[in-house]
């Protein structure tokens, strides 16, 4: 299963990361930033098959392609920007990580801005 190789790389990462501080504390970050972009390359793998039935579903029914696309990157930025503003609050700079965090948001917003018109055409066509 998936999920225990991904927390056993997060238990190794974790031990690596303790010795290290003590010993060498300016490369624990960079074995935690490798330990989080090895499960994150993981995870990616399972991402194209979400991807995959998610297209099949959208040509099945009405679901416009565009907004599909659109679903994607936005979940794409949020696991993006969870992830840099991990980095950020590892290393001890929280307050870059509380930018990243606004950045992502904000993108997330002027991305999602066709679904949410499209929406409010939809409501007002149906109320009289």
């Amino acid at each position: 299963m998936d999920i225990i190789k991904i927390v056993g790389i997060a238990f190794i990462t974790l031990i690596v990361v303790i010795i290290l501080k003590q010993y060498k504390p300016e490369f624990a970050m960079y074995a935690s930033i490798l330990g989080g972009a090895v499960i994150l390359f993981m995870s990616l793998g399972k991402i194209t098959g979400i991807i995959q039935l998610l297209e099949n579903i959208s040509l099945k029914t009405a679901i416009n392609g565009q907004f599909l696309g659109i679903l994607i990157k936005i979940t794409g930025i949020a696991f993006l920007t969870e992830f840099a503003v991990s980095v950020c609050k590892d290393a001890g700079e929280t307050a870059i990580a509380n930018k990243v965090d606004l950045g992502g948001k904000v993108i997330i917003i002027a991305i999602s801005i066709p679904i949410v018109s499209a929406l409010l055409e939809t409501v007002v066509k149906v109320l009289p």
